[in-house]
């Protein structure tokens, strides 16, 4: 398995992933699944990652922007409008807690145990079945990496393998997540668009968009997916300026050289004050295996 690799200065900046996080983070762990090759940047926030690529000192970041428990990650998409980055891929990351402890612990000696409030609340059949007393805490990976160090057989942590790995912690039990189907969806970034061939199968385009403010404008704006055959298989509206504009995210299936994508987009952009394609981007195996 690759090594969970984390860039230096000495790095080169195109074998470099940028993502948000901790050292053993989620994120960490799809980076070394979706870009074994490249080495691992951690940034505190997510407008870090983005400024990581943006400004070089990264080839592209790997963001998660929603999950199938907990939704949509917050923070995202008012990022992707201004980002200056392009969705040139997608991955999906089965989320797989582990309960991990020092070495010397063993499950008749932990009495307690910390995570992130969602890693712990992802892992609640677990925890009353050991009879653990929960603690919140920042984040899964700093939560390994604290209790590493205080180094007591009577700490355990939920967090990710590669957070086992990366502070020599064991895994007194794998896999306790109570939804065994639980799954983040990441996105990768770069500065350019790679569009895919436009005749290679399963293309997905991301767009954003603002409507006019008329009636029923965004009805007939999303009515040119529908008379051209076009599929769109993610809307989500947010709000900005102060709560008085709804912009909105879109994927649609095709990708934008083909005739019937085209002339959908074509109509949408009549309907609406800016329209901007952030992505076009082959569709993830995992699609057609859910």
């Amino acid at each position: 398995m690759p090594s969970a690799s984390i860039a230096t200065a000495a790095t080169d900046p195109a074998m470099v992933v940028a993502f948000q996080g901790a050292p053993g983070a989620y994120s960490h762990l799809a980076c070394r699944e979706a870009l074994p090759a490249m080495v691992a940047l951690p940034c505190p926030s997510f407008e870090d990652a983005f400024a990581a690529v943006r400004e070089g000192r990264a080839s592209c970041g790997l963001i998660p922007i929603e999950n199938s428990t907990a939704g949509r990650v917050a923070d995202i998409h008012q990022l992707l409008p201004e980002g200056g980055l392009f969705i040139t891929a997608e991955h999906f990351l089965r989320v797989r807690h582990q309960l991990l402890a020092p070495k010397s612990a063993s499950l008749k000696t932990v009495k307690r145990v910390y995570s992130h409030v969602q890693g712990l609340s992802q892992c609640r059949k677990v925890i009353k079945e050991l009879g653990l007393e929960a603690i919140v805490a920042s984040d899964t990976a700093g939560s390994a990496k604290d209790v590493a160090e205080r180094n007591t057989v009577e700490e355990a942590a939920i967090a990710s393998s590669i957070a086992g790995e990366l502070y020599g912690l064991q895994v007194l039990r794998p896999d306790i997540e109570d939804n065994h189907t639980n799954t983040t969806r990441f996105i990768k970034l770069e500065r350019q668009r790679r569009d895919p061939d436009v005749a290679a199968p399963n293309s997905l385009t991301a767009i954003m968009f603002r409507v006019r403010s008329v009636p029923a404008a965004l009805y007939k704006a999303l009515g040119g997916f529908a008379t051209n055959g076009v599929n769109v298989v993610k809307l989500e509206s947010y709000l900005s300026d102060g709560f008085q504009v709804a912009e909105f995210y879109a994927e649609i299936e095709g990708h934008p050289a083909q005739a019937s994508v085209d002339l959908a987009l074509q109509e949408l952009e009549y309907f609406s004050s800016s329209l901007k394609v952030i992505g076009v981007f082959t569709a993830h195996a995992f699609r057609r295996q859910s």
